[in-house]
């Protein structure tokens, strides 16, 4: 009887589940959206009971795709999630105390600029990472400090904390797992980062019982194993976690120091490993643990912007400028420019290199001649720019620059995202064939964990490019669009405040 690995993806728009067989080929996938909640502006929130269910039903619903398969046929489960995104729930009962606060949400700005101007160079010193709402900290803060009683709850450890990897294994489990990975574990601001644990300065710095914290474990390990009645009817060895990125990195066949790899989600997430060594930035950029693997740590250069994928959906969802986002493409290009105007997608702050919580988002350079076809061209184009000035701070840390990005995610099917993305850059893009890496590269880990798979890296002899988009600008048009560009982000900056 041939035996599968199942990956799952927890993102912060859809949970996505694929199957993969024991020669590594996808042989099923689905998804399932959950709710966005928004409770007041620039807080946003997820059920994390529905993403649990959801995580049941793309799993049952992969099975069902092949004949023959089932959950008995699951050799292990591997998991990767939307990272700085959590929640706190009850130890005994497992019901959440208060909604999962997503890595989006701001409500945690004025905290983390107080943290910042205080205790940042600290904080940096030891988690890599500059204070921001972004990361986890804060955000568990604030639920300890809003919801009545919470935080004598925790003190007393009648509460369990978690990214929502820890929240699904604990419930999968039947809450026997409570456990976490390095690159989880790094998204909340509170690890440190040479040590691979948990930083008893940072928990006291930011408020949180140090016992209240899941075990943090290599990223190659058995973390647990499904119970039957709480996962689908089947015993299964619940073998790899790590963050969405580092999933997808393994999951795009692209692991190895020096390599850059791009991810366009929700936001778009760039990522340039720099192997054993941690390197403390000065250009904006955070440094975090990819993984750990057989207690040997990897580290990576970080930058993120908050809305890419985000963006292009507002303008179907928000303004109702496209009734389905594939249409953006050819509205893109069925113009020559912008007719100079410029978008600053800022919807909840403009993150690498600028960190700037307060600024919003803007269009800029509107004429009585610009149409909805030049609006939607100048939202795509901004979605690069972010992209570029992330690969310059990048470059500019490293002193070279790279010959290639590997790239990912739902925007890598928009031909002109891609094409300006890599006129952008000056260097080349590669699309692997297999779309979901994240779910992919979290089948793999499992794979690696039970001794399938030689290592990570192995990964790479699976994955297949679908295609490669290769610079066509000048330079001294590239320079121009970004100094243009840099304007307009400038010009956004510390609106909110």
């Amino acid at each position: 009887m041939p035996g599968y690995y199942l990956g799952i993806d927890q993102g912060t728009t859809l949970t996505t589940a694929v199957l993969v067989d024991e020669n590594w080929h996808t042989v099923a996938k689905a998804s399932k959206s959950h709710k966005q909640y928004y409770p007041n502006p620039g807080w946003v929130e997820h059920d994390p009971v529905e993403i649990y269910e959801n995580c049941l039903a793309v799993a049952a619903e992969v099975l069902q795709q092949v004949p023959g398969a089932t959950a008995q046929t699951l050799l292990a489960v591997g998991l990767d999630h939307q990272g700085e995104t959590c929640m706190i729930w009850d130890k005994e009962t497992g019901i959440p105390i208060y909604n999962a606060i997503v890595w989006q949400d701001r409500r945690t700005s004025d905290a983390a600029d107080r943290l910042r101007k205080t205790k940042g160079g600290e904080i940096r010193e030891i988690s890599g990472l500059m204070p921001d709402a972004y990361f986890s900290a804060t955000k568990l803060n604030w639920i300890l400090d809003h919801v009545e009683g919470a935080r004598t709850r925790a003190e007393k450890g009648e509460l369990l904390i978690g990214t929502l990897n820890t929240w699904l294994f604990w419930k999968m489990s039947g809450g026997e797992c409570y456990r976490t990975d390095p690159s989880s574990a790094a998204c909340m601001m509170l690890m440190d980062l040479r040590k691979t644990e948990w930083s008893s300065s940072l928990l006291d710095l930011i408020g949180i019982p140090e016992t209240f914290m899941p075990e943090i474990c290599d990223t190659n390990t058995i973390y647990g194993h499904t119970k039957p009645e709480c996962f689908l009817g089947a015993r299964i060895p619940i073998a790899g976690s790590a963050a969405d990125t580092p999933a997808s990195i393994v999951g795009g066949g692209c692991v190895g120091e020096g390599i850059l790899k791009t991810s366009y989600g929700t936001g778009s997430f760039m990522s340039l490993q720099t192997g054993s060594r941690v390197i403390l930035s000065e250009k904006g950029l955070f440094s975090d643990c990819l993984w750990r693997i057989d207690g040997k740590p990897f580290y990576r250069l970080r930058g993120a912007s908050y809305v890419a994928g985000a963006a292009v959906e507002w303008l179907k969802s928000g303004l109702g400028i496209v009734s389905d986002v594939r249409m953006t493409e050819q509205m893109a290009l069925s113009v020559s420019d912008t007719r100079d105007v410029y978008f600053v997608p800022a919807f909840s702050g403009l993150a690498t290199p600028f960190w700037d919580q307060y600024a919003r988002g803007l269009f800029i350079g509107l004429t009585a001649g610009v149409t909805k076809e030049h609006m939607v061209r100048a939202v795509l184009e901004s979605l690069a720019y972010q992209v570029t000035n992330c690969y310059r701070a990048m470059r500019a840390e490293l002193g070279r620059d790279s010959s290639v990005m590997r790239v990912d995610g739902g925007m890598v099917e928009n031909r002109f995202v891609m094409q300006f993305q890599s006129d952008m850059l000056g260097i080349p893009l590669e699309v692997p064939e297999e779309k979901e890496t994240a779910a992919y590269g979290a089948a793999c880990l499992a794979g690696v964990t039970l001794g399938s798979l030689a290592s990570i890296e192995s990964v790479k002899q699976y994955v297949k490019l679908k295609c490669v988009y290769e610079p066509h600008m000048s330079s001294d048009e590239r320079e121009e669009r970004m100094a243009r560009w840099l304007d307009a982000a400038n010009r956004s900056l510390g609106w909110a405040q």
